[in-house]
């Protein structure tokens, strides 16, 4: 078979309920609509974290984040700025493992996984990068932020510091059509990372003008034309048969007083309630996937790794524990059976719960133990709670959860893992940029008062 081309666009803090095609009354979402009624659409599949670093190097490397030493940063759930935190060399990434394969890779957008020397994406299996290392309010802001100029990088070099956001998505856009055109003769892999729909939004005009859900809608909409120019342009180059698009979010949304929404769910980002972890995800491949079809077995952003190794003709690496499986059989079959038998919900180093099939039994919520157990089938909004009445399924959830614990830890109680390893760590780290009061910054600060109505 003809290795195909692979392209997965990640979104930044979009929630289950923010696309048509998941039930949102109020974002038009044409393109990505179309993509799920040409391919699949699964319901039931999740991010490794409900927050944005460990979610990525799950991605990234197969691994539940604790296991690769993602569950926490000195403290902090995510990376910042001049942190000396990254993903370890020993890691295998999916792109490492595609390239090898014979493919160009390129990451557009946002990375979040590292953003010292040795750990940007170039040093990480990308064979090309330009994008923001980290989230797009870790520049210079008058509301909260960083000291530091936000960064915009090709491959190793800052070339512009605080971008105009409202542009960016353009820029990355046509940076993405010119990546197809240049490799359509040879396999490529594309990530692109979204800054979409994290705070602050800067959105263009023309999607503020249509949305009907303010900035936040704008955004959405944004990301949704996105999706219409990559669509177009693999049909112009007569790629359109050979490229298995993907389509899904780092972690559920805010869901405050964006416009965000998490519907039908319970729970928001940064949270192990469904809100947290459960998010959309569509995958579109004409003539292999089946269009119109809804799966709702479970499946999970870390089997993108072995998933699409083997399309690629290889194998993933056999020296190590990986978390994530090949879902092949959940793309290409109607009927297939999800190959998880638990998955695990971590927030930072801490099991807070675990699923098995339709069940799933939370732990604890942050220095809370709790004991709630719902019917994800029957309840997807987790509201009643089970607990009492279902105590033979707690006793076997509760076998799971002390394995998982055994395997992974949990630092709330106390529990080592034996299948961690470390991320990776430098002495004396830097950040990539310093604010110089002499430089013209094409935005000097976000969130600048007169800029108030594009921001969401």
């Amino acid at each position: 078979m003809t290795q195909p081309n692979i392209i997965l666009v990640n979104s930044d803090d979009l929630g289950y309920g923010d696309l048509g095609c998941y039930g949102s009354p109020i974002n038009k979402t044409p393109a990505l609509d179309r993509m799920a009624e040409e391919g699949v659409k699964f319901t039931d599949f999740y991010m490794a974290s409900p927050v944005c670093s460990p979610s990525r190097g799950a991605m990234m490397t197969g691994c539940y984040p604790p296991r690769i030493g993602f569950g926490e940063f000195g403290g902090e759930w995510v990376l910042f700025p001049g942190h000396p935190y990254g993903l370890h060399e020993d890691e295998c990434t999916l792109p490492q493992l595609l390239r090898n394969a014979g493919y160009r890779t390129k990451l557009i957008g946002k990375w979040h996984c590292g953003d010292q020397p040795e750990f940007l994406p170039t040093e990480r299996g990308f064979d090309e990068y330009y994008g923001l290392p980290y989230s797009n309010d870790m520049g210079r802001q008058a509301k909260g932020g960083r000291d530091v100029p936000l960064p915009l990088l090709r491959d190793e070099e800052v070339i512009q510091e605080q971008p105009d956001q409202a542009s960016l998505t353009e820029r990355y856009t046509e940076d993405a059509v010119r990546f197809l055109r240049e490799n359509k003769n040879r396999p490529f892999f594309l990530y692109f990372a979204h800054m979409y729909v994290h705070v602050p939004l800067f959105v263009p005009q023309r999607f503020l003008d249509q949305s009907d859900n303010g900035g936040y809608g704008g955004a959405v909409e944004h990301i949704d034309w996105t999706m219409s120019v990559l669509f177009h342009e693999l049909e112009r180059l007569g790629l359109d048969d050979n490229t298995l698009v993907i389509f899904t979010s780092d972690n559920g949304s805010r869901a405050r007083d964006e416009g965000g929404s998490n519907a039908p769910l319970r729970g928001v980002k940064g949270s192990t309630w469904e809100g947290g972890q459960r998010v959309p995800c569509i995958a579109r491949w004409p003539g292999r996937i089946m269009p119109g079809r809804t799966c709702r077995e479970v499946a999970t952003a870390m089997d993108f790794l072995p998933t699409f190794v083997k399309l690629a003709g290889g194998e993933p690496p056999g020296d190590r524990t990986l978390d994530g499986h090949d879902i092949g059989d959940l793309l290409f079959r109607e009927n297939a059976v999800s190959p998880y038998s638990c998955f695990c919900y971590y927030k930072k180093n801490n099991l807070e719960a675990v699923r098995v099939g339709q069940w799933k039994l939370h732990l604890r919520k942050d220095q809370e133990e709790v004991r709630e157990l719902y019917n994800l089938e029957n309840d997807v909004g987790e509201t009643v709670n089970l607990y009492e009445q279902e105590p033979e399924t707690v006793k076997r959830l509760l076998d799971y959860a002390e394995r998982a614990r055994q395997d992974l830890g949990d630092a709330a109680t106390g529990v080592t893992g034996s299948g961690v390893r470390p991320k990776g760590e430098v002495q004396n780290p830097q950040t990539l940029t310093a604010y110089d009061p002499t430089h013209p910054y094409m935005v000097a600060m976000y969130d600048l008062p007169q800029s108030k109505e594009m921001v969401g």
